[in-house]
């Protein structure tokens, strides 16, 4: 099976779908740290075009999308115009890959904002459903997919985010969160196994 992973520059999901024998690349702006040939630096709006894929998974960028960033779309409670110009623009992006012409799609993103107007999402998942012991909520957008089936829900420790973003102990006003500030868009390794063993 012919598999893109947009938007992702770790290889994870890339290197879950090969080792289950998948004609697997990822591709992001920015080089990958493992080196891997089966990584595309290009846009990912034109590699869609390149093959005839079976299966899209696209990551794209949330940073404008995401409820988490609602301080700075809102400041002082109204809405910040610039910054709304580049949430339709990530909007754009994120309706492109969903309805691009791939037979099976799935694209992850966190809790967006209704104002974006996204359409809902097919499956909510956790980390600690796929044997990682954290909480990051993450929402599924899925195109000729069946939901992610749970393999190994385990106690979580807390969240991976820093803040109250991921929803764990909504009462605390902020968590320190487990992840490294560059590991918070990573796919956690239970979930790209799952992918790649219930989507292979």
């Amino acid at each position: 099976m012919k598999v893109l992973v947009g938007c992702e520059y770790s290889g994870r999901v890339r290197e879950a779908f090969r080792a289950k024998g998948h004609d697997a690349w990822s591709c992001d702006l920015i080089e990958s740290p493992d080196n891997s040939p089966h990584h595309l630096v290009e846009d990912v709006r034109t590699v869609i075009h390149w093959k005839n894929w079976d299966l899209a998974i696209f990551h794209p960028p949330c940073t404008y999308l995401s409820r988490a960033g609602a301080r700075w779309l809102y400041p002082g409670g109204v809405l910040d115009g610039d910054r709304y110009e580049k949430l339709l623009e990530a909007k754009s992006l994120f309706m492109e890959l969903l309805t691009s012409d791939i037979p099976k799609i799935a694209l992850e993103n966190p809790t967006p904002f209704k104002i974006a107007e996204l359409p809902e999402p097919s499956q909510v998942i956790q980390p600690f459903q796929f044997g990682e012991p954290y909480t990051k909520r993450t929402l599924l957008w899925l195109r000729g997919l069946e939901p992610l089936v749970t393999t190994n829900e385990v106690e979580p420790s807390g969240s991976w985010l820093p803040s109250n973003t991921s929803g764990f102990r909504k009462n605390q006003k902020s968590q320190r969160g487990h992840s490294a500030a560059g590991d918070y868009s990573l796919t956690f390794q239970g979930i790209a196994n799952a992918m790649a063993e219930q989507w292979g």
